[in-house]
């Protein structure tokens, strides 16, 4: 439903600003002032971009959680796809978006509204994971069990291939 309001509320006001801001300034100066904001967003975003890929490296290389790397690399990809279209109202957004504290903060609004759950592989520090690791034969690492041997068929040259009846 929010998907929905947002796919009519946001052509709505773009174009209810681009006859605002073009009646104030003439056309050539809006499209203008588009064209320079994808080209200073571009310039942003990729720097933005080469900032966080240097967090998330760090995070991998010292072994802390990626989830804010992550999170705030998602942002500016977001950002950049925001500057990259049109309008003022999704320039205005993607900027925002282009401020780290302004992403610290969305960050922290999500990841109290989202329920993580983790799990970890055994020797990690995070408990038994999935896997056989995780169940431990009391006995060691032998298991008991039984066996028959059945005795090998001959093979046929014609006729059926074995997997079936006839």
């Amino acid at each position: 439903m929010w998907l929905l309001i947002a796919f009519i509320a946001v052509p709505l006001i773009e174009i209810t600003l681009f006859i605002q801001v073009g009646g104030a300034i003439g056309l050539g100066w809006t499209l203008a002032v588009v064209v320079f904001t994808a080209i200073l967003g571009t310039w942003l975003v990729r720097s933005q971009g080469a900032i966080a890929m240097g967090q998330l490296r760090s995070s991998f290389s010292d072994l802390r959680d990626p989830t804010e790397p992550l999170v705030h690399g998602a942002m500016i990809l977001f950002s950049g796809a925001l500057l990259l279209t049109p309008g003022f109202f999704t320039d205005a957004v993607g900027f925002a978006f282009l401020i780290p504290s302004f992403r610290a903060a969305a960050y922290r609004a999500i990841r109290d509204r989202v329920n993580i759950q983790s799990f970890g592989t055994p020797g990690a520090g995070m408990g038994p994971g999935p896997g056989p690791q995780g169940r431990r034969n009391p006995h060691g690492d032998v298991i008991d069990g039984d066996f028959h041997e059945i005795p090998e068929q001959p093979r046929q040259t014609k006729g059926p291939s074995g997997w079936t009846k006839d």
